[in-house]
């Protein structure tokens, strides 16, 4: 079983990340890893932290002599802004963001100071499940599956994040002191068929798969194949639109998925709220953030990807050793001639 525990505020001094479940021998280092945090890092409407912060993630346990033992993998990454915080007196923070965890986290633990609840629940979490998730990317890369994912529209205009009209869409976000939200698409090739159950609701891939998308901030919505689409189609009409998912199980072809990601709720812009302190109405103040975060979150979604699908590959193998995985992936019916039959199947 692949399971992630992380720690860690925004800017305190270190994310710390265990991953439990890699089998042993899997080769794992830390340029490896350092790949995927770059792309979460560097992307068209990053906000001021990312040329402040680049991320590495140092491996402190489960690995040695560049494999996995089979034990808990640790990685360590360190907040380079935290020095900029450290020992200073920072003011209260009563005033919450409309959208954001803020009113409902202080409401639940009681916080008379907002900023515990900000410092959680932002995005900088993700970096955690990057470097987790670039792990699983090895140990699906060992077995031919690759996870790949794109944007497929930034505030409701088809783009790709990198093209003019993506360049216009945030810098006129920027200008207008507003956020952007957009569209993820992620695709998984190479699955074998039978990952993933149709017996009982909590083993349906499809479920944990929307789950670990779910989860990340600021998404809002998650589908498959056609999604929403399939809801104004016949039935005649759907064939093959599943995204590679039928009954919650692996059908051979490449698994599509596409996220949600709303305009994230910390804008330039003022917006009307209530200060906790006095109850009187009051103005939101600004924290330094991403005008568009969908460039950045491409390799996010794909990590929250990678984590639910070498679960799910390593409940249907099982085995504590790569070399133990590899050999029982050998003896599963051919994942060539079932992808085949499959597409034939599902036109």
């Amino acid at each position: 079983m692949i399971r992630i525990v992380t720690a860690g505020e925004s800017h305190g001094p270190q994310l710390t990340v265990i991953l439990e479940g890699l089998p042993a021998g899997l080769p794992l280092d830390e340029d490896l890893i350092r790949a995927d945090l770059a792309r979460r890092q560097i992307a068209l409407g990053a906000g001021g932290r990312m040329a402040i912060e680049t991320d590495r993630a140092a491996i402190a346990g489960g690995v040695l002599a560049g494999r996995t033992t089979g034990a808990p993998v640790a990685l360590v990454i360190a907040n380079a802004n935290h020095a900029a915080w450290k020992g200073k007196s920072v003011p209260a923070y009563t005033a919450p963001r409309p959208g954001h965890a803020d009113f409902a986290a202080a409401v639940k633990y009681g916080y008379d100071d907002i900023r515990p609840a900000l410092e959680r629940a932002s995005a900088r979490e993700t970096a955690s499940r990057v470097a987790a998730g670039a792990c699983c990317r090895a140990l699906l890369n060992a077995f031919g599956i690759e996870v790949k994912g794109r944007i497929v529209s930034l505030g409701g205009e088809p783009c790709d994040g990198t093209d003019e009209t993506s360049v216009r869409l945030i810098e006129q976000a920027r200008a207008e002191g507003e956020t952007l939200g957009g569209v993820i698409e992620v695709e998984a090739t190479g699955l074998p068929v039978g990952l993933g159950s149709h017996v009982s609701a909590d083993r349906r891939l499809d479920a944990r798969l929307a789950a670990a998308v779910i989860s990340i901030p600021a998404i809002k919505g998650v589908e498959f194949g056609d999604g929403f689409a399939l809801a104004r189609k016949k039935g005649t009409e759907t064939r093959g639109r599943m995204g590679g998912l039928t009954g919650g199980i692996t059908d051979g072809t490449p698994l599509v998925l596409r996220a949600a990601m709303k305009p994230i709720p910390t804008t330039i812009k003022p917006q009307p709220t209530v200060d906790l302190a006095t109850g009187e109405p009051a103005q939101t103040v600004y924290e330094r953030s991403d005008v568009c975060p969908v460039p950045r979150a491409v390799v996010v979604v794909e990590a929250a990807v990678c984590l639910a699908l070498s679960d799910a590959l390593e409940e249907k193998l099982g085995g504590d050793s790569l070399d133990e995985m590899k050999a029982r992936f050998e003896q599963l019916p051919s994942t060539i001639r079932l992808s085949s039959a499959a597409k034939t199947f599902w036109p």
